[in-house]
């Protein structure tokens, strides 16, 4: 029987959306990867549903919502690339079930958030946003009153993973004394404190700043009596995710001067495109000044970040397309893989059933198909398992793999 090899690199076919940096296009083609379309903005679900037809690769950022039904009808899509930090906007336990791995950038623009955080906490404390704003309606107002130093003061970070950690650093090089919380216990840098629970950190903390996931626990973590549990005076900052706190109850805090400011980067409705209105009860009345900074969702976009990005996500596609690693999955059974030689390897993924290893290992001793490499690793849902076979037995072991009850999706690879 001759042998078959994977469907070469020039035929795989990738979609980037969003405006991915083309430092991703870059790296795709230093990998071989030359089929690369791009598109500057996201798309609606039937337009999405369209263009991924034949698609084997799909590249996005924080717009594009990829659902159930976008994923059952990709006929041929193999991975996703979330080019940002976030992954809430795929339905990861529907991209699992269909066998698909979904990698993002977790480490790529930590940076670029963590200092714009330092910044808002810089500006609010000396009251900058309500200044800025009187001086363009030709209002003077110099004056000291509620205008304060970020040294000395207490910064509660809420979320001490790899964006919070990074903040702590960078404000106890600024004489800040800080404490966090988090739900899992966590080694503090420096000189950080642990809060043993949220509102005793609430209570302390001159600057409160918020970089957790979006899951069930965080979604509303800031109530109204949460917000209110804040030091008189202090700032609230939230560069993580819209659903965490209550504008509602955070506008009236400002208004009321229970809060100094708040500095929100993320929100629970935001616009598709630039060309929406953007639509929060924190934007200010045409007399209304206060000491708040709205921005558009960009704290990780920099140019050094979406670069960095680029790369990061990049470089996971391929080496999942090429080798068939999948440490880096943020939905996938966690399997490393070394470089392969001399053989063929074949990925199978199937649902996590007993009885499925039994019945591999069974077919391949009844056709005489020796294995000369095996790795498996499985989740409560499905089983990743990667079978190395020679060079003339894969196309056999192949047809057999795609026999095996409860298979989802099988590949080889060269």
């Amino acid at each position: 029987m001759t042998s078959r090899t994977s469907l070469p690199k020039s035929k795989i076919r990738i979609l980037l959306l969003e405006g991915i940096h083309p430092n991703a296009v870059s790296t795709l083609n230093d990998a071989g990867y030359t089929s690369i379309e791009t598109i500057a903005g996201s798309l609606k679900e039937e337009e999405l549903i369209e263009k991924l037809r034949g698609v084997h690769m799909l590249g996005i950022r924080s717009r594009t919502q990829i659902t159930r039904r976008v994923l059952e009808a990709a006929d041929k899509l193999i991975a996703i690339g979330c080019f940002c930090i976030g992954i809430n906007q795929v339905d990861l336990g529907a991209a699992l079930e269909a066998g698909i791995p979904v990698f993002n950038a977790p480490f790529s623009n930590t940076r670029s958030v963590a200092e714009l955080v330092i910044a808002e906490a810089i500006l609010l404390l000396r009251g900058v946003p309500e200044k800025n704003a009187l001086m363009h309606r030709g209002v003077w107002k110099k004056s000291a009153s509620q205008s304060y130093e970020i040294r000395g003061k207490n910064l509660g970070i809420v979320g001490y993973g790899n964006i919070g950690s990074q903040v702590s650093v960078l404000a106890e090089s600024l004489g800040m004394k800080v404490f966090f919380y988090d739900v899992h216990a966590k080694l503090s840098m420096g000189n950080a404190t642990a809060s043993g629970s949220l509102e005793e950190l609430l209570s302390i903390a001159d600057v409160v700043s918020f970089h957790v996931p979006e899951d069930h626990s965080t979604r509303r973590m800031m109530t109204e009596q949460r917000i209110r549990q804040m030091k008189q005076g202090s700032v609230l900052i939230n560069a993580s995710r819209g659903s965490v706190i209550d504008l509602d109850a955070l506008a009236s805090a400002l208004e009321d001067g229970h809060l100094l400011g708040a500095a929100v980067d993320v929100y629970p409705v935001e616009p598709k495109s630039n060309d929406e209105e953007f639509i929060s009860p924190m934007r200010n009345g045409d007399n209304q000044v206060t000491n708040v900074i709205l921005t558009p969702h960009v704290g990780g976009s920099t140019v050094e970040a979406q670069e960095n990005i680029g790369v990061e996500v990049a470089s996971k596609l391929v080496t999942y397309s090429d080798n068939g690693s999948t440490m880096a999955s943020v939905n996938f059974p966690a399997v490393g893989l070394p470089e392969h030689a001399g053989t063929h390897r074949l990925l199978h993924i199937h649902k996590n059933v007993p009885g499925v290893m039994t019945e591999i290992n069974q077919i391949f001793s009844d056709n005489g198909i020796n294995i000369a490499g095996q790795y498996l690793q499985t989740n409560e849902a499905i089983g990743y398992v990667v079978i190395e076979v020679d060079q003339s037995e894969s196309s056999l072991a192949l047809e057999q793999l795609q026999l095996v009850n409860g298979t989802i999706r099988t590949r080889l690879l060269f």
